[in-house]
């Protein structure tokens, strides 16, 4: 049996993604285990969520640091406690530092509610439903030194619909997120990620399953779910 990869979520909010990683642990979709939720807000959703699985969680406020370097030294110092081989942001508001990043090079991967490279940063839905876009969804990137600019593994694509507004969008590519991070995750853990000339390559499972795929619910999902 292969060892199980220790994973570590960072997160700010309700932690939909985390769940989502949690339940891929749990029902074996994703060959891993969740070590340590860690939030830098009191208080947040996503919390319960890790202590209702009976998971660590810790409180890291940035509030009550002297500065960035000292907050992601505390935050470093956690995740190595924990024995941490990936992490996961989940909703983390929080830039990481270049300091950070290379501490954990290749080791951090990131969701965001777009199609990167457009739309990076905040309130992507709302940008895309004012520039017109005929369609949007979500990526699983590496994280890299800029924001959302990283090597990206996993997209999945949604139309963007007549009567859309903010909300209708953002919570049918929240389902969409819910796919894809697990699957990176279960990639990463299985060692099929590779960086190649700063792109990222999925070495092949069943090669008849490498074609895009189209989910039910009419999304693209590329590379697809195998």
């Amino acid at each position: 049996m292969t060892d199980r990869l220790n994973i570590g979520v960072l997160v700010s909010g309700s932690g939909s993604n985390l769940q989502a990683i949690m339940d891929g642990c749990t029902n074996d979709t994703i060959p891993g285990r969740v070590t340590v939720v860690v939030s830098n807000k009191d208080g947040v959703f996503a919390l319960e969520r890790a202590r209702n699985a009976g998971l660590p969680a810790v409180v890291i406020n940035h509030d009550r640091y002297g500065g960035r370097e000292y907050f992601e030294k505390a935050l470093a110092e956690v995740l190595e406690q924990h024995g941490v081989q990936l992490i996961c942001l989940a909703g983390f508001m929080r830039i990481l530092s270049p300091w950070f990043i290379r501490y954990f090079s290749g080791r951090i991967l990131n969701i965001h509610p777009a199609l990167l490279p457009a739309f990076p940063g905040l309130h992507v839905q709302k940008r895309a439903l004012e520039m017109g876009v005929r369609f949007s969804g979500a990526t699983v990137h590496f994280v890299d030194d800029g924001v959302d600019t990283g090597p990206i593994v996993i997209q999945a694509v949604v139309p963007i619909l007549p009567d859309d507004d903010v909300d209708t969008l953002s919570a049918r590519i929240l389902v969409q997120e819910h796919r894809i991070y697990p699957l990176a995750v279960r990639w990463f853990a299985q060692k099929r990620l590779r960086l190649v000339n700063g792109k990222v390559q999925l070495d092949a499972g069943l090669e008849h399953e490498r074609e895009m795929t189209l989910a039910a619910d009419k999304a693209w999902i590329h590379p697809p779910a195998s």
